[in-house]
């Protein structure tokens, strides 16, 4: 879809893609410190993956069978918060209760890096709704991933029914190749590939890729194996297709 004004129209897509891209870089500008690299060379396949694949409610952070996305390169966390401000994820307090209020709002990013803030510079779960769990030390999230999968399911063999699925939800975790090759995920590598789980995708950023030629990484063969893209600005692989 192109905006009408000839040839220098841009796409509502792309006007997504830069807006998630200014919030990050402003809110690391104001906060002084922080890392816009990351969040504005990934903002098109976070935005793809939110837009096109990931299944969740704005109003009901806590609906059970929603799609988790887990950001494992935590020190990306404007990438996050500027997701979770612009699709408008509610919030919900410490017993879980929702309130109907934005878990991010503008002046939640301004306050990135502040003391109190919403917004702190690695995303803790409990602490703002919509981050599924804390990020920040080297291969934490996508190690935690693993194990949310293999619980996925757990609880889809257990409570479904033919005809009804009570849980078929999926996992993303978005990692860095620095990541992946850490000690800490290599042995959780080597448990998904046992365990095969089909609702697990893990976008990978390597640096000197473009962003065209996506890498991801696949771990239901047991080991990582690499599929690109050209055509797409992401295709996310281990059996998961837009919903």
């Amino acid at each position: 879809m192109n905006i009408p004004g000839g040839s220098s129209a841009v796409s509502i897509d792309e006007t997504c893609v830069n807006t998630i891209r200014t919030l990050c870089i402003d809110a690391v500008q104001k906060a002084n410190s922080g890392h816009p690299g990351t969040p504005m060379a990934m903002a098109p396949v976070v935005y793809t993956l939110w837009q096109d694949f990931l299944r969740f409610d704005p109003d009901d952070p806590i609906w059970p069978n929603r799609d988790r996305f887990v950001l494992s390169s935590g020190h990306a966390s404007t990438l996050l918060y500027s997701m979770l401000h612009l699709t408008g994820i509610k919030s919900v307090n410490q017993k879980y209760e929702r309130l109907g209020t934005p878990t991010v709002s503008i002046d939640d990013l301004k306050g990135f890096r502040q003391l109190d803030s919403k917004c702190p510079g690695h995303p803790e779960y409990h602490w703002t709704s919509g981050v599924e769990t804390t990020t920040g030390p080297l291969g934490q999230g996508i190690a935690t991933s693993v194990g949310m999968a293999i619980g996925a399911n757990w609880l889809g063999k257990h409570f479904n029914r033919p005809g009804y699925s009570l849980f078929d939800y999926g996992i993303y975790a978005l990692t860095l190749q620095l990541t992946s090759a850490s000690a800490l995920v290599r042995p959780r590598s080597s448990t998904m590939g046992g365990s095969q789980p089909a609702n697990a995708a893990y976008p990978l950023r390597e640096p000197g890729r473009s962003l065209r030629n996506f890498v991801a990484a696949d771990h239901t063969a047991g080991r990582h194996r690499r599929t690109t893209s050209i055509e797409q600005t992401v295709r996310l692989a281990g059996g998961v297709t837009p919903r």
